[in-house]
C-alpha cells in the first residue's frame, strides 16, 4: 500500500485559504450592495463645540470669538520673576567648587536655581551660605546672577 501524499497539515491549510476566499468574496458582495448607499459630506462632517466636545451640529456664528494668536502661552513657568526691586534671598543648597556651578534654594519659592562661579560677587560661597541674588532667564531656565554673600 502507498502513503498518501497529501498530509494532515497540507489539508488544514488548504481548509484555511478556501475559508479566507470565502470571507473575502462575502465582502466583495457586501460592499457591491451598499455602493449607492453612502453618505454624503455633510452626513460624515463632525464639529467641535465651545467646550471641546464633538457634536453634529455647525457652531452658531453669532456665539463666535476670536482669538489673538500672539496671547496664547503654550508653556508656563512655575514663577514667574519680576523685577520688584528687592533682591531675592536664599541659601546655597549645593556648591561644587572644582567645577564652579552650584545651586541656590529660594527662601520663599523653595525653587532650585542654577549660578556659576562667574556670577560671585566677592566673597567664596560654602553649602548653607545666606545670599541674594538677582534672576536672569537662561538657555534651561531661570539662573541665579550677581549673588552676594549675607
Amino acid at each position: 500500500m502507498a502513503k498518501s501524499k497529501e498530509t494532515f497539515n497540507k489539508r488544514e491549510k488548504e481548509k484555511q485559504r478556501q475559508a479566507q476566499k470565502k470571507q473575502k468574496r462575502e465582502k466583495m458582495e457586501e460592499r457591491k450592495a451598499n455602493a449607492g448607499k453612502s453618505k454624503s459630506l455633510d452626513d460624515m462632517m463632525a464639529y467641535i463645540d465651545e467646550d471641546g466636545n464633538i457634536t453634529s451640529t455647525p457652531p452658531d456664528p453669532k456665539r463666535k470669538r476670536v482669538f489673538n494668536a500672539e496671547e496664547i502661552e503654550i508653556g508656563v513657568p512655575k514663577q514667574t520673576h519680576e523685577a520688584d526691586g528687592e533682591p531675592n534671598t536664599g541659601s546655597v543648597d549645593y556648591f561644587n567648587d572644582s567645577k564652579g556651578f552650584g545651586f541656590i534654594r529660594d527662601k520663599q519659592t523653595g525653587e532650585r536655581l542654577f549660578f556659576h562661579v562667574n556670577q560671585l560677587q566677592g566673597e567664596e560661597l560654602r553649602e548653607n551660605d545666606k545670599v541674594t541674588y538677582d534672576i536672569e532667564r537662561g538657555a534651561k531656565g531661570f539662573n541665579a546672577v550677581n549673588i552676594k554673600k549675607l
